[in-house]
């Protein structure tokens, strides 16, 4: 199992702290480095001068929402990207929420695995093969796209619910998750998904997991400070339903918490559950942060 770290604090700029921050990644062996797409830099924007900055390492995306940008525009921007970076970009692709859709952009959430397969209808041949000519009820995309020197973009979805996760396995090329537990990945997200790529005749998909992981000897406060920085999830519909389905009263459940004996354990666990992908999100003090980090490199 490979380990990235997500940089979700790097992800309002400066540019130069994003630079620096995937340097740092690079240096310390990580495979790959992850920004989100939330409200500050545009993450595929801040990758490609990244990308043409540090050398060598994988850069993701997790994720960008769907509705907000025709998967022309989304296609054109990864393709570019993709080129900058010498072929070495992830874009992840989700749904969003319905809440951040109706509310913040005024588009309708009617129907969003229908969106989905539509979307990726038009956005995956783009992004594999520059060509695209279809025409669905939701989505139109009929073009040719000449991105010089551009490799296929490697396309992951957000997917949670058991349609998503089909359509991540057999249409796409794996899932990137977030709030969700080792027992629901073990028992819902990884053979579903598996299942869904060897029913379409697929190689074995990205199972990328996202985690919050704080190497400490207090775990009571650090799982204290996940209840509160991460307490946002606990209440958006997708991860609340991840979190139930887990047992989970919050994140502060799934983080992954402890000392470095406790920390190796629980990412072990992980590889042999068939996550493919740890996406670390180190929190915690200054310290714990600086431990953390230093720990995950000895893994890599």
């Amino acid at each position: 199992m490979r380990i990235g770290i997500y940089r979700g604090d790097a992800s309002s700029g400066p540019i130069d702290k994003v630079v620096g921050a995937c340097r740092d990644a690079a240096d310390a062996g990580y495979a790959s480095f992850w920004l989100p797409q939330t409200m500050g830099m545009d993450a595929m924007t801040a990758l490609a001068v990244v990308g043409r900055e540090v050398p060598d390492i994988e850069l993701g995306i997790a994720v960008v929402p769907t509705f907000p940008r025709h998967p022309i525009v989304m296609a054109q921007q990864a393709l570019t990207t993709q080129a900058i970076s010498g072929g070495r970009l992830t874009l992840g692709i989700g749904l969003s929420h319905q809440p951040i859709i109706e509310s913040s952009y005024g588009y309708s959430f009617d129907k969003p695995i229908r969106h989905m397969r539509e979307y990726l209808d038009a956005l995956l041949p783009l992004a594999r093969e520059g060509n695209v000519a279809f025409a669905g009820e939701t989505v139109t995309a009929r073009i040719g796209l000449d991105v010089r020197g551009a490799a296929p973009v490697r396309v992951v979805l957000a997917a949670l619910g058991p349609k998503m996760l089909e359509l991540a396995g057999g249409r796409a090329d794996g899932t990137a998750t977030w709030m969700t537990g080792p027992a629901t990945l073990a028992q819902h997200v990884v053979p579903t998904i598996r299942a869904a790529a060897a029913a379409a005749g697929r190689p074995a998909p990205m199972v990328g997991a996202g985690f919050p992981v704080c190497v400490t000897d207090d775990v009571d406060g650090a799982r204290a400070a996940a209840a509160k920085t991460f307490a946002i999830y606990g209440t958006l519909p997708s991860y609340r339903a991840m979190l139930d389905r887990e047992g989970a009263a919050g994140p502060e459940d799934v983080a992954i918490v402890g000392d470095e004996a406790a920390v190796r354990d629980q990412i072990s666990a992980l590889g042999g559950i068939g996550v493919t992908d740890l996406i670390a999100s180190i929190f915690g003090t200054k310290d714990e942060r600086d431990r953390t980090y230093a720990f995950l490199s000895t893994l890599l």
